[in-house]
């Protein structure tokens, strides 16, 4: 989780990866617990609690910082963008582009959900850049085709897209002329 807005978009990640047989690791940065208690009434331990291991973000030598460590991808939700530049330029300064970085060069899936809008020139320029390094860039933009009636409902397009992209099978979310 890094700084931008949207925390309601990680915690609904975190809460559909829970009975998942997955493994799920938590990186939360600086920014990120600034943005956590304006955006959601779960505090940063309610967040914590829901992954199975928690990591510091200055915390460079965690095992998501290195090849080694198998990892079937890399969800980046909310993606500010700071965030962003760093991943699409290479900075390693915070485990969080650390983990990116990583997940880049071992070639896995990387699904950067970029929520500001909206984007400006360098923002378009590094959504390009790290697309060609190999992620997937997700906008926080909720489908309608499924007529939601609830905020929950439209979070929950994003997150099942962003499952896709990882290559975990869910149904947390309508899908296009579903049952049609």
């Amino acid at each position: 989780m890094s700084g931008g807005s949207g925390m309601l978009y990680a915690l609904d990640l975190l809460r559909t990866l829970r009975p998942l047989p997955v493994e799920t690791h938590l990186i939360v940065t600086g920014g990120a617990k600034q943005v956590i208690p304006t955006e959601l009434s779960e505090t940063l331990h309610d967040l914590e609690g829901l992954a199975d291991v928690v990591h510091k973000d200055r915390d460079l030598g965690a095992p998501v910082a290195s090849g080694s460590f198998r990892a079937a991808g890399m969800v980046i939700v909310p993606c500010s963008a700071g965030t962003l530049a760093k991943v699409a330029q290479g900075l390693t300064d915070n485990l969080v582009s650390r983990a990116a970085h990583v997940t880049l060069k071992e070639r896995r899936p990387l699904v950067l959900v970029v929520r500001e809008a909206p984007f400006s020139r360098p923002m378009l320029q590094n959504m390009l850049l790290a697309h060609d390094a190999g992620a997937a860039v997700l906008p926080a933009s909720p489908g309608f085709y499924h007529r939601p009636q609830t905020i929950g409902e439209l979070v929950a397009t994003v997150t099942a897209r962003a499952l896709d992209l990882l290559g975990v099978d869910n149904d947390h979310a309508p899908r296009w002329k579903e049952g049609a």
